[in-house]
């Protein structure tokens, strides 16, 4: 196992929604990561997002662990689920809030997003 395999488990064991994207969740700096912290954001449990952008070899360690090859890339309490074309659908038929609340043992309490045009 890769020093950097170590990390990504470490880091996905030390919070139970992770998000490795492009940037960072105060400044991401693409718009499937600004789109997945929004998706978060909605549901109002705590979230890290890791920024992989510039770290090709632990990108690469992400996507040989996953089967993935995109960013972002959500681990929801130590479980690989893809990005928000996998949580979406899920969201909409109610089973990802069902995963949310297991993982949190509460409801979530959504932030309300400011929409800068």
């Amino acid at each position: 196992m890769s020093d950097f395999q170590k990390e990504i488990e470490q880091e996905v064991a030390a919070n139970k929604i992770l998000v490795y994207g492009k940037g960072t969740k105060t400044m991401p700096r693409c718009g499937f990561t600004l789109e997945t912290i929004q998706f978060f954001d909605s549901f109002g449990y705590p979230f890290e997002v890791v920024d992989v952008l510039e770290n090709m070899p632990k990108r690469e360690a992400l996507a040989e662990m996953t089967n993935w090859p995109t960013l972002p890339k959500v681990f929801i309490n130590g479980k690989f689920y893809g990005d928000t074309d996998i949580l979406g659908p899920m969201a909409e038929n109610g089973e990802l809030q069902k995963i949310l609340q297991e993982t949190f043992g509460h409801a979530g309490s959504p932030k309300t997003t400011i929409q800068l045009h």
